[in-house]
């Protein structure tokens, strides 16, 4: 008699997201994946990535064992080996490099939002590297939560989940309606918009939700700051700032309004191209029109001025008292342990060695949320051997060929290593050039926690195992097995005990969690009354000493992109038009999901969106192919001919290769955006983050 159906509960990972789901396990195979209704967060809603998880699972082409390369590098030329071979050959090669040369030779790579993001960290501290990275941790988020903790004291979300529905969402640089990362979903955006929340998009582009909002501004990419900046002074000069919060619970109010006096939404609208009068209407419509939220997006941090953007951004909460009150952006609860990432395991001096650690402090330094190398330095070092050189990389959950950029010097990069080590499902481009593949779980094959929103763990949800495909395993799993064969410290701790450690101030276990799916206590409002926001100043800190300590700018500050009309005109012949780049898809995520036919089919080719002004100019229609090149390369792109985009901007997909093609290169060279984009300098001084969006381009049709 055949086995019936169980239903366990779990969150999907499929994205960075967070929904809360219902898996349907029959004869130990999964199903069916449905939303569950019990969730506050997605509320009995799912995207169909998520619902697409059977598919993805069981595709045909995920590879389920490990693989070793019997070819030249890049031959694509494997065989199959198991896992106690993989992982034997590794650590042996792993020991030999950090004998000879420093275990700073090997660096460990990983994508966002993953499962094993912070045990990847654990992991390299045990090692003894500092150089471990991620994508996005110049480029997306760490600025957004390092300002939070600077100016705050703690990171802010937004709040839909009380009683009082935001009256004012101001969308900066962000489309949750597709993305909905970390637990801030579509879902609570959607219904509060619905509800009657004002809704304000600050995007190039009217996006999906743009278009569910009352009012768009669309900026020129990269040039947020001056935009906040106007705000700021209109938010001031008008009094129409809260004026009790300010005198009691904010530090430096005096210098920010003298140093804000000049950026006036005239000013601004030269720069931004929002005209002035819609900057004072989107200003007062935050500052009084409350409790208002800001949810920001990556968009603001893909510049070289990530640091003092975010910093513009964020004051605006504190200029009109949106902390920590219902319906505001509000301050995490922090409900369980930090992961153990065995900081102190870090070996003395390695903090230095740590690849642009010295340079971008807020990145690498002491100071640092996530202390982490910075990537064109590691590639660099891949290249050049200098400052010294990294021989190894082990990359788990990312596909640096496609999702960093300037793919062409990845690329070199890579083929310079010693040891290339990658852990995926799937092959691809990157995974074409390593010396071990190592087949890795999917998200109903994991066992852990999540915290959602993330950073502010106001709720904790089991993610667990129900399945088994193959040999394939958690990617926390292949890094404790790694560390117990190099003798590493903390690696006589299992998977469970770690998860034990964090739940036990809320008095539970693993196993007891999964049995009750979440742990989601009532918020607590306006936490800074009791003692002080969690700052040196125990305020609101419009003047950051701890910056101007650090050797930054402690107010923020409008700087022109390097590369843009203004700042290169002499380009303006050749690439006459502005480009952005990385807007994201609901059926993909960054650069996955191209090989599941249900979701490529809903979007089967890579687009640019461009203005009519534009296309007619080029006598391009919709649906026609077009090539758009920058001083880097040249892709092509299938055109999108929209009025939803500000004339004089190209919005590219990111994330494309094409899993259909002949590997190694499984097309990665033709429509990838990251063959378009620049890692070179000057990057933010704090974070080193460097241009993605707001670069110089040009668009020509293809010949038929």
């Amino acid at each position: 008699m055949k086995d019936k159906e169980e239903i366990f509960k779990s969150v999907c990972r499929v994205c960075h997201g967070g929904c809360s789901a219902l898996l349907f396990v029959k004869d130990g195979k999964l199903t069916r994946v449905k939303p569950n209704p019990d969730s506050p967060f997605n509320r009995g809603q799912m995207c169909i990535k998520g619902l697409s998880t059977p598919e993805i699972i069981y595709h045909p082409s995920r590879i389920l064992t490990p693989l070793k390369r019997v070819g030249s590098r890049g031959s694509n030329s494997w065989k199959e080996i198991s896992w106690d071979t993989a992982l034997d050959e590794i650590a042996n090669k792993l020991d030999s490099i950090r004998q000879e040369s420093g275990p700073e030779s090997i660096a460990i790579g990983q994508g966002t939002g993953r499962h094993h993001f912070t045990h990847v960290i654990r992991f390299a501290n045990s090692l003894g590297t500092p150089n471990w990275y991620e994508p996005g941790l110049a480029n997306c988020f760490i600025p957004r939560i390092t300002v939070s903790h600077l100016t705050y004291g703690g990171f802010v979300v937004a709040d839909y989940y009380g009683k009082v529905t935001p009256k004012t969402i101001l969308f900066w640089g962000h489309n949750p309606v597709v993305t909905g990362p970390d637990g801030e979903l579509s879902f609570p955006v959607k219904r509060a918009l619905k509800a009657g929340s004002f809704g304000i998009a600050i995007d190039p582009r009217r996006s999906e939700t743009a278009k569910r909002c009352k009012m768009w501004l669309p900026t020129r990419p990269g040039t947020d700051d001056a935009l906040a900046l106007a705000m700021a002074h209109v938010i001031i000069n008008q009094g129409i700032y809260d004026k009790e919060f300010v005198e009691r619970w904010t530090k430096g109010f005096n210098r920010l309004k003298e140093h804000v006096s000049n950026y006036t939404p005239k000013w601004a609208e030269e720069i931004t191209w929002v005209p002035a009068e819609k900057i004072v209407a989107a200003a007062r419509q935050y500052a009084l029109e409350k409790p208002s939220v800001i949810e920001w997006g990556v968009a603001i941090e893909h510049t070289p001025n990530s640091l003092q953007t975010v910093r513009a951004i964020s004051l605006l909460r504190g200029l009109t008292g949106n902390i920590d009150v219902p319906g505001s952006d509000i301050l995490g609860m922090n409900i369980i342990r930090p992961y153990p990432v065995l900081k102190d395991k870090l070996p003395k001096g390695m903090i230095k060695k740590r690849i642009g650690g010295e340079q971008f402090k807020l990145l690498g330094g002491f100071r640092a949320f996530l202390p982490s190398a910075h990537i064109p330095g590691v590639l660099k070092a891949m290249r050049t051997g200098k400052p010294y050189p990294i021989r190894a990389l082990l990359n788990f959950g990312s596909n640096p060929m496609v999702t960093i950029a300037n793919s062409k010097e990845v690329y070199n990069s890579l083929l310079n290593l010693d040891l290339l080590v990658v852990a995926d499902m799937f092959m691809t481009p990157t995974a074409a050039l390593a010396d071990y593949f190592l087949p890795a779980a999917f998200w109903p094959e994991v066992n852990q926690t999540i915290e959602l929103p993330y950073v502010a763990e106001n709720a904790v949800f089991a993610q667990q195992k129900v399945v088994q495909v193959g040999l394939c395993r958690q990617d926390e799993e292949i890094l404790i097995d790694l560390a117990k064969r190099l003798n590493l410290p903390g690696s006589e701790e299992t998977m469970e005990d770690i998860l034990n450690y964090r739940l036990e101030p809320l008095g539970l276990t693993f196993e007891e969690l999964k049995k009750r799916s979440m742990v989601f206590p009532p918020h607590e409002y306006r936490k800074f009354e009791k003692n002080g926001f969690r700052t040196p100043s125990k305020k609101v800190e419009f003047f950051c000493n701890a910056l101007e300590r650090l050797g930054y700018d402690p107010m923020p500050t409008y700087k022109e992109p390097p590369e843009s009309p203004i700042n290169q005109p002499e380009l303006k012949n050749d690439f006459p038009y502005v480009l952005t780049t990385g807007s994201r898809r609901l059926e993909f995520f960054h650069s996955e999901h191209r090989q599941i036919k249900s979701l490529r089919k809903k979007r089967p080719d890579p687009t640019a969106e461009l203005h009519p002004a534009i296309a007619d100019s080029h006598g391009i229609a919709d649906g026609d192919w077009i090539y758009v090149s920058s001083p880097r390369g040249r892709i092509k792109m299938k055109a999108v001919v929209t009025e939803d985009i500000q004339s004089g901007i190209v919005n590219i997909d990111h994330g494309w290769w094409f899993p259909e093609r002949e590997g190694p290169d499984f097309g990665v060279w033709e429509s990838n955006a990251n063959v378009l984009t620049s890692s070179a300098p000057p990057y933010d001084p704090a974070f080193g983050s460097y241009q993605l969006r707001g670069l110089l381009c040009n668009i020509e049709k293809m010949a038929d």
